[in-house]
């Protein structure tokens, strides 16, 4: 932040419904990365006079009986000194007039927003309309965006949150091997939803921050099917997209099986040209590295499976027009994105990758025409030595996950 400035970040609001109904509460991600505070109601205000003297203030719900009645106890001052570690904890009935002393000092205002290439923004939250309710209140000041600060920030993870994010891949390479002992043919896909959700609550967690994708047949080609209503028959695929967060960090994976324990030689033919796409690629994420080339890479090597498995020309390979149509037709999302306390995590893609970064490898082929689906994801953790599979345990090659399904 520049010398001579102010910055705010709040809780997110808790969204209603239907009747007196909320959704389950979600933390704010840049508050909960700053501070560890989950709880609503909650602000942050950071003060840096000069280029030596800054300070931090949080502000927190008061004690109300009633609430705590109903929906269990608030934290104390005492209990968010603890855990933010910020000595200076005020009720947040104390927010207005303590913002406005310092806001008047500095020149400069720093706006939180959720800001995020793929974000549809049709409801307005507690940072939106802080900004608005900011700007009326002290029009005449200079604004800047907070969002890109802390996106780099959260983009680079460092020892701790790899730990949590290991724990979070570990819970759901657990969730996957359940799995593997109980899909069989006749088996619905809630049913496959429920069991990986027994295993998550088992250790204490939940899905990551998206709904579990559980997708047998046609719908593997699906990217985001979520209806999991469907009874998985013998021979078709099946192919889950579904993970666990542990202490709001997410892992993020995808594998995929036969409904019955056997590939069709098709289905592994498919499989096999997705996995070694996915191993390529995983050999390129180091340091250094842009992701515009790699994602460019990984349509070359996209291609040249498709034309291997007769679904795309030898001309595409050297002609714009049918490269396009063909990656469009079966391959039509990019291989990788940012992970953390987003499962699409913030931070400057267009930047080298560099260690402490996590990112996700996922190529995928998808067939509609013959219901076939395939995408292999796996986590990868870049560092200075190269690079690290957080799911190097979770089964991947096919004869593996046939003969798990099997014995």
């Amino acid at each position: 932040m520049d010398a001579g400035s102010v910055a705010v970040v709040n809780a997110n609001l808790t969204y209603p419904t239907n009747a007196d109904g909320t959704y389950p509460y979600k933390p704010n991600s840049d508050l909960f990365y700053l501070t560890g505070i989950e709880q609503e109601e909650t602000s942050l205000l950071l003060v840096k006079e000069s280029a030596t003297e800054s300070k931090s203030i949080l502000f927190i719900k008061p004690f109300d009986p009633l609430y705590e009645k109903w929906m269990g106890k608030l934290l104390t001052v005492e209990d968010a000194q603890k855990i933010a570690g910020i000595d200076t904890v005020l009720l947040n009935t104390a927010f207005e007039i303590t913002l406005h002393t310092h806001a008047l000092q500095q020149q400069t205002i720093y706006l939180n927003a959720n800001e995020h290439l793929r974000a549809v923004l049709e409801v307005q939250d507690k940072d939106a309309q802080f900004a608005q309710w900011c700007k009326q209140k002290y029009p005449t000041h200079t604004y800047k965006r907070l969002a890109p600060i802390i996106s780099s920030l959260r983009m680079v993870k460092n020892t701790i949150e790899i730990e949590l994010m290991q724990q979070a891949a570990n819970i759901t390479t657990q969730g996957f091997l359940r799995l593997l002992k109980m899909v069989k043919p006749g088996v619905w896909e809630y049913e496959i939803e429920a069991e990986l959700l027994y295993q998550y609550y088992t250790y204490g967690t939940a899905t990551a921050d998206y709904h579990p994708i559980v997708a047998s047949g046609t719908d593997s080609c699906i990217l985001h099917y979520t209806a999991n209503s469907k009874q998985c028959k013998a021979g078709d695929i099946l192919l889950i997209d579904a993970a666990a967060r542990w202490a709001n960090y997410n892992a993020d994976l995808t594998r995929v099986m036969p409904v019955n324990g056997q590939f069709t030689q098709r289905q592994k033919q498919v499989y096999n040209a997705v996995l070694r796409v996915n191993k390529a690629m995983q050999t390129l994420m180091l340091t250094r590295a842009l992701l515009s080339d790699l994602q460019q890479h990984c349509f070359d090597l996209l291609l040249k499976e498709l034309v291997d498995l007769g679904l795309a020309s030898k001309e595409a390979l050297h002609n714009t027009t049918l490269r396009k149509e063909a990656l469009q037709t079966y391959c039509y999302h990019n291989f990788s994105h940012l992970l953390g306390l987003s499962v699409h995590d913030v931070g400057d893609m267009k930047q080298p990758l560099q260690a402490g970064m996590v990112l996700t490898n996922e190529p995928g082929i998808y067939i509609a025409a013959e219901n076939i689906g395939i995408r292999i994801e796996n986590n990868i953790l870049i560092t200075d030595k190269g690079n690290y599979n957080m799911q190097e345990n979770t089964p991947i090659e096919a004869e593996h996950i046939e003969t798990l399904m099997n014995t």
